[in-house]
């Protein structure tokens, strides 16, 4: 049976996620087989498997660092907040249903032998498991029946390893603090402190490791450096969204809706020299793009109104009349047609008008439409004629079906869907306005460099400088990255002892 090594965080955003990557790297380049768990995740990132089920996008990025295929077996549970105060529920990939907060605290301990029989069965395929907890475990309102950081803990007799974050400050305190709110048989798991994030001459940093390691009883493993590394976000407090708003050659804005989902779809133009990809939740912001996109989100209905309130459907639609590109992706391309309608209140219920930039109907049915996709574009004419032809890939995962009208033409054909060789087609155009329900549309280097290439010849720009990369090759070598700074400033050799003890 594998051995475990359990990551936690002093708090949400600590880099709990992309340590336990970093750590499965290395596991996997030290020639063990290695995978990632997350008991439960609560994130609006998620990805769709070859077998149609959903799970967190966290989780997937963790299994391409050890080099092995994602599986909803690491990420048992799902949960992607609907409102404040509920989420839906995704357990083994496929949709529970939705809960109140309340009610799901009530429920969640019978998900235990569901969380125990995925757990067991990547026990039985690997050498080593590398878990990762979820925001603190010194929530004290939320440790009755825990079931993703202690209580994981206990249940797979996995010692732990505690991250601070030093780059937000009071990282002593974080560190000490929650090891003191533990009860003593957690204090005991804890078998090593990682301070993260960390900037600057570490030296000046000792006599403060001195006093933790006897304030706290437990020896830091490591302090890793703060890393400028592009590997997938898990959930909205990612720093992209903090990002300063450049604007380069060619200028990409991305509406950010306040439930804005899978924006992991748009990093590939990050990797593209030239091009700048802005985050905008402010008119002040947009400015003068040379492409808006709309992008998926776990409420159209809402964030449609949202946008229509802050003023900024006025502001796509007038940039649309002067002839700026707009791309929709689901949730945003839903946005672009002329009605939404709900009427088993799936989102909001109701209906309401549409962007009326695409001629379509979308109707929010109960069922949702999860599936991995592969295709082409269609013909397309218009701004991204270049598009025309070339193969995408990537996944579809949303609740409303769309239906074309007179004037507006597909925009891609689909030739396997759900792991069939059937045919369908997908989104929509018309004249500079586009949209698609694939998430992933730009990970393949020939659909972001045919973009990029007609938004420059749109601008006069020659973009042959501006090259892109293949995508997945560049996530390899950032994993590699990250394995080779954490060895530097991790004590591996004692993490290894922490892993071999155990229990």
């Amino acid at each position: 049976m594998a051995k475990a090594i359990m990551v936690q965080g002093t708090m949400s955003n600590a880099g709990k996620s992309l340590l336990t990557a970093g750590l499965c790297r290395i596991f996997k380049q030290d020639g063990y087989k290695v995978a990632p768990f997350k008991s439960q995740n609560m994130a609006l990132n998620s990805f769709i498997t070859e077998e149609g089920l959903e799970m967190g996008r966290a989780q997937v990025m963790q299994a391409e660092a050890a080099g092995i295929r994602p599986s909803v077996l690491m990420n048992p549970i799902l949960l992607k907040p609907t409102n404040e105060v509920g989420s839906q529920v995704i357990v083994n990939g496929e949709v529970l249903g939705n809960m109140s907060a309340r009610e799901y605290f009530a429920y969640k301990h019978k998900l235990i032998p569901k969380i125990m029989e995925a757990y067991h069965k990547l026990e039985e395929e690997n050498d080593i498991i590398v878990i990762e907890g979820a925001g603190s475990p010194a929530e004290i309102n939320l440790k009755e029946e825990d079931i993703v950081n202690m209580g994981m803990a206990k249940m797979a007799k996995s010692p732990v390893l505690l991250v601070g974050d030093i780059d937000r400050g009071g990282v002593f305190a974080q560190l000490v603090g929650t090891v003191s709110l533990l009860e003593e048989d957690e204090r005991q798991m804890v078998k090593g402190l990682i301070i993260n994030k960390f900037r600057g001459d570490k030296t000046i940093l000792d006599p403060g490791i001195a006093m933790l390691e006897k304030k706290s009883g437990i020896p830091v493993v490591g302090v890793a450096p703060y890393l400028s590394i592009e590997v997938e976000d898990e959930d909205s407090l990612t720093e992209r969204f903090d990002r300063a708003q450049e604007v380069g050659q060619i200028d990409i804005a991305v509406i950010r809706v306040p439930r804005i989902s899978n924006f992991t779809d748009f990093n590939p133009f990050e990797s593209m020299r030239g091009v700048s990809l802005r985050y905008v939740s402010h008119l002040s912001e947009l400015k003068h793009p040379d492409m808006i996109i709309l992008p998926g989100t776990k409420n159209t209905m809402e964030d449609l109104l949202w946008m229509r309130q802050s003023g900024m459907e006025a502001a796509v639609l007038k940039a649309a009349s002067a002839g700026t590109v707009i791309f929709g992706v689901c949730g945003g391309y839903q946005m672009l047609g002329d009605t939404l309608s709900d009427p088993m209140g799936v989102e909001a219920g109701g209906s309401i008008k549409g962007m009326g930039l695409l001629p379509m109907d979308t109707v929010f049915e109960a069922e949702k439409t999860r599936t991995r996709v592969r295709g082409k574009f269609q013909p397309v004419s218009g701004i991204l004629e270049g598009l025309s032809g070339v193969e995408l890939e990537g996944y579809e995962i949303h609740m409303g079906v769309s239906r074309l009208k007179e004037g507006a033409a597909a925009l891609t054909e689909i030739a396997d869907y759900a792991g069939l060789p059937r045919k369908k087609t997908d989104g929509a155009y018309k004249d500079n306005v586009y949209g698609t329900y694939v998430h992933g549309v730009f990970d393949k280097e020939a659909v972001a460099k045919a973009v990029v290439a007609a938004l420059g010849k749109k601008k006069g720009i020659d973009t042959d400088e501006i090259t892109g990369v293949d995508f997945q090759e560049f996530k390899e070598t950032q994993y590699d990255i990250l394995a080779d700074e954490l060895r530097k400033h991790l004590d591996m050799k004692k993490i290894y002892e922490i892993l071999e003890q155990g229990l």
